[in-house]
């Protein structure tokens, strides 16, 4: 972190402080570490370190204010503890996070009226569930051939380990009832497993979460050409003839206005801030905005037979016990959706306060769909209304499809069978929740092969039109998923930090050698 003495010029200044913009950071600084790099942050730091995951903080009174200073706009306003409470025709945010205020739904269609955004050090990552299985099927990039090279190297990254709750009583259990119902016909790839997560266990057993400060690590901490800076606005994007050369960033303590020349600049913020900038600065490719996607998102509880609450409680801010784990059921496309299921330690629908509840016998089923893409679906920006931040008011532009009416139906076909299959249904019928509720917004800013039109970036994640302009985040994946997308995400945030140290490293190579030649 720094105070806000803004630096003139730096080899690359990146928007942002989420995962993806954090595995910029971390890559640049093990492959390029001559390289200065500034990282700019909205919000305010939250954490030590910053980026920490708020479930980390152990004090309640601690936690709760760090999510409140994330909240932006929102802050005061009144949230869920958990995503089941939310019922359809409410709009309340999860802590941590905040709702558009306007421009959510446009007449006659579905829109996303429970969008939301973080505005904090760690971005997202300080609030995320951590969950991180690899696409399968058509959620693959398929003209991306070091794929799973660069997945590998995400989970590096991000800590990620299938093995957080081995021990847990009731998990092998649930999973061994899923598999009966789910595993037939299935390769092994894709059948019911531990679901990967972004954790690991400090010494003492207890559960660390993951968040942009993992993603970062020492190698960036330690850096000394990278810089950190909170409260920092960036309000444009700029370029000469054509090329990226730096941002303008407005101090939010002082509203001062300054100019940081780039020679490389990274946009990572979400994906509707991340469109939202480029518009504002002037850079409007065609498919800016469009595809925007979101993944419908059905749940469904059900209560464990026959067993009894054993070992300890866990840290309920976690929303899982030490009974407790996160199976997953993966994707497939002939069921184009993804399962996961963690055993709470509260259940997601209310109860009858005789009904006692054993810690970890609940178990919480969630399915998300993939959606049928379309340029139809899409966030726009209106240059004549101002948003809380002075950028192009958002508005969103969303419809189902029949075609999702259609995966919806079949999903909650199937986790009604599911929730059968593992224990007694709390419900009669599986809830679908209001659109936006999954988080998981991809596509704006799309992935391509070629300059199609329909793709905003390169493959390396290079806006097309802006050499030296890079984008991250969830709305750079060109696919359908239906898995949580952070870690495919971060895979491609590696690609383009690669191509930037490719770059800079060949640059200043060069620089040295006509320094020795003019010597």
């Amino acid at each position: 972190m720094s105070t806000h003495r803004y630096p003139r010029r730096v080899d690359v200044a990146i928007v942002g402080s989420g995962p993806t913009s954090a595995a910029y950071a971390r890559i640049l600084s093990e492959l390029a570490p001559e390289a200065r790099i500034a990282m700019f942050e909205l919000g305010p730091n939250i954490s030590n370190p910053p980026g920490a995951h708020v479930k980390n903080i152990d004090d309640p009174i601690e936690r709760a204010a760090a999510q409140r200073a994330s909240e932006g706009p929102g802050a005061g306003a009144d949230t869920v503890d958990h995503p089941g409470a939310v019922k359809a025709g409410q709009r309340r945010a999860r802590p941590g996070t905040f709702l558009l205020s306007e421009g959510y739904v446009a007449p006659g269609e579905d829109g996303l009226p429970v969008a939301a955004m973080s505005s904090n050090v760690g971005g997202m990552g300080a609030h995320w569930t951590g969950a991180c299985p690899r696409p399968g099927g058509a959620e693959r990039i398929d003209f991306l051939a070091d794929l799973d090279d660069l997945l590998l190297e995400a989970e590096r990254l991000l800590g990620v380990t299938t093995q957080a709750f081995e021990s847990a009583p009731f998990s092998g259990m649930v999973r061994e009832l899923l598999a009966e119902q789910v595993d037939s016909g299935r390769a092994a790839a894709y059948r019911v497993q531990p679901m990967p997560l972004a954790v690991h266990r400090r010494s003492d057993g207890a559960l660390v979460w993951s968040g942009a400060d993992v993603v970062m690590g020492e190698a960036t901490r330690s850096n000394k050409n990278f810089t950190l800076f909170d409260n920092s606005l960036v309000l444009r994007v700029l370029t000469e003839e054509g090329t990226a050369c730096g941002i303008e960033v407005r101090n939010q303590h002082t509203g001062a206005r300054h100019r940081v020349d780039a020679r490389f600049v990274v946009v990572g913020a979400d994906a509707l801030r991340t469109p939202q900038l480029l518009w504002a600065s002037g850079i409007r490719p065609e498919a800016l905005g469009r595809y925007l996607n979101d993944q419908a998102q059905v749940v469904f509880a059900s209560r464990l037979r026959g067993v009894q609450g054993r070992g300890a409680a866990g840290n309920p801010a976690a929303g899982l016990s030490e009974q407790s784990g996160v199976s997953w059921v993966p994707y497939m496309d002939a069921e184009p959706f993804h399962g996961q299921i963690m055993q709470l330690d509260a259940s997601p629908v209310p109860l009858a306060e005789e009904d006692p509840v054993v810690p970890g016998s609940i178990v919480g089923l969630g399915l998300f769909c993939a959606k049928d893409l379309s340029a139809q679906d899409r966030v726009v920006f209106d240059d004549q209304v101002p948003d809380y931040y002075g950028l192009p008011a958002m508005r969103i532009h969303y419809r189902l499809s029949a075609r999702d009416h259609q995966v919806i139906e079949r999903a909650k076909e199937q986790i009604v069978r599911l929730g059968h299959a593992v224990g007694e249904p709390l419900d009669e019928k599986p809830f679908v929740m209001p659109p936006g509720s999954s988080l998981h917004y991809q596509g704006t800013t799309r992935m391509g092969e070629s300059d199609d039109g329909r793709s905003v970036c390169s493959p390396d994640s290079e806006i097309w039109q802006v050499p030296g302009l890079f984008v991250a985040g969830n709305g750079v994946i060109p696919t359908a998923t239906a898995c949580n997308p952070t870690l495919t995400s971060v895979a491609l945030a590696v690609r383009g930090a690669r191509r930037i140290a490719e770059k800079l490293n060949g640059s200043l190579l060069m620089s040295e050698s006509d320094n020795r030649m003019s010597k």
